[in-house]
């Protein structure tokens, strides 16, 4: 039976904004305040779904959240009707109200870990939604990602849906953005690799002094319980303190991994020798080879790589074994990290080419190619059983592209979001959506 790794894409939501909401994260501080395009984000997204089903690569689209999130508001203490609420969250408390409108769950990489049936103690694909704890605009996510996920994937039968953790620090849960696979081929057992920032009750572990370790090893142990994994197909790694410091707030951001390719900067991680040997003990016992491409701080500095967002990349498998790496645009104007793509790509290893995309709207708000994702390895049978509406095709990107055009805006700053029509916009362009992807009623405003 044929396996595929299908990558499920964010469409960026209406409301698409410069909040500068996320702490540790470099780009969507510095570029606070910035007007954005929520119009050109939302396309700019499709283009580069459009671009990998064309290649080839099985595609399929995850849906923005509602917002402004007035239910959020309703429980910080504002009241009236819900232009009311608007109005007196932007004359009391602007931040909250910015951040009630944010639109970061277009990078769902952050949405759900997802576990693949080749490897559950049951043999169903496993999604826990991910708590998202540390950033307070984020954490309001997971009720309606958990709805879309049950959407998506409905049938009990192959599939399996977990609630997001305990909303607390110990239980900090950052989702796939600190998850990779590797397996021989995705309809086998593979090896689980489960990335961490510091562990809430063991003291041994070191934690970073300026910026958020966002995802503890609890977190990590907890969803590996929840999804059924074996011990001998799970690895621990825990991410180097210091690149925390210096922006790297998740793993994608300084490594990338897929089939037997881990691809990572030489400063990713902690006791690297240990853990590179573990994954090739643990991936050898189920038939893999692993590899390791290593990029030296001599030739890429983390610096670069945060800025230049080089492993927050889209490491895809092609057919005759090679490998195609997307990465955006930031890379090509990054002298040094170009210089060595190059390199890589004419050195005759795994990775063989590279394809830029941009994707500014997103990178100005911190998230390139691999937060704009989120990887489910399924086989035919499974594939047959996700929601057809969500899968890509040529017919469904001109019905969205058409759909952008008409409810987004181009233009948002932050007073925009004070104007109760936004709602109303949202909602209007919501609704319909959820026809356009056959998702039902998945939001609160269809609900209650």
């Amino acid at each position: 039976m044929k396996s595929y790794e299908v990558n499920f894409d964010g469409l960026v939501g209406p409301t698409h904004n410069y909040g500068g909401l996320s702490y540790g994260n470099v780009a969507s501080q510095s570029n606070s305040q910035q007007s954005s395009n929520p119009k050109e984000a939302a396309l700019q997204g499709l283009a580069k779904m459009k671009a990998l089903m064309d290649m080839g690569f099985q595609q399929g689209v995850l849906a923005p959240q509602e917002r402004p999130d007035i239910a959020a508001l309703r429980r910080l203490g504002f009241a009236g009707s819900d232009a009311e609420v608007i109005q007196q969250a932007a004359k009391e408390a602007m931040p909250l109200l910015v951040a009630s409108c944010s639109a970061s769950s277009m990078w769902v990489a952050n949405a759900a870990t997802v576990s693949p049936s080749a490897d559950t103690a049951d043999g169903r694909v496993h999604f826990t939604a991910a708590n998202l704890n540390c950033k307070y605009h984020r954490s309001i996510e997971h009720p309606t990602t958990s709805r879309v996920l049950a959407a998506m994937f409905a049938d009990s039968k192959h599939f399996a849906h977990h609630s997001a953790l305990p909303a607390v620090a110990q239980f900090g849960d950052e989702g796939a953005a600190n998850h990779t696979r590797f397996c021989r081929a995705y309809g086998e057992a593979g090896v689980e690799f489960f990335v961490f920032g510091r562990s809430a009750f063991d003291t041994r572990y070191p934690a970073p002094q300026r910026y958020p370790a966002r995802q503890t090893l609890e977190a990590s142990r907890a969803v590996a319980r929840l999804h059924g994994l074996k011990e001998e197909g799970v690895v621990y790694a825990q991410q180097n303190p210091s690149v925390i410091d210096q922006g790297v707030f998740h793993n994608d951001v300084i490594a990338v991994g897929n089939g037997e390719v881990l691809f990572y900067h030489e400063d990713a991680f902690l006791e690297t020798d240990k853990m590179l040997a573990e994954l090739t003990s643990k991936l050898a016992k189920v038939g893999g080879k692993f590899q390791a491409v290593c990029v030296p701080r001599s030739a890429v500095t983390v610096d670069d790589a945060v800025r230049s967002y080089l492993f927050n990349s889209q490491l895809l498998s092609r057919a005759d074994g090679s490998m195609l790496l997307i990465v955006p645009e930031e890379c090509r104007s990054n002298e040094r990290v170009w210089q060595y793509l190059q390199s890589l790509t004419g050195s005759g290893g795994v990775i063989r080419e590279v394809k830029v995309f941009d994707l500014k709207q997103s990178m100005q708000n911190g998230g390139g190619p691999a937060c704009l994702r989120l990887r489910v390895a399924l086989n035919e049978t499974e594939l047959a059983a996700v929601n057809p509406g969500v899968i890509m095709t040529a017919p469904l990107y001109e019905s969205l592209t058409q759909w952008v055009e008409r409810h987004y805006r181009d233009r948002m700053t932050e007073n925009d979001l004070a104007d109760p029509q936004l709602l109303l916009e949202c909602r209007a362009a919501l609704d319909e959506l959820t026809q356009i992807l056959k998702l039902g009623a998945v939001y609160p405003f269809q609900i209650n």
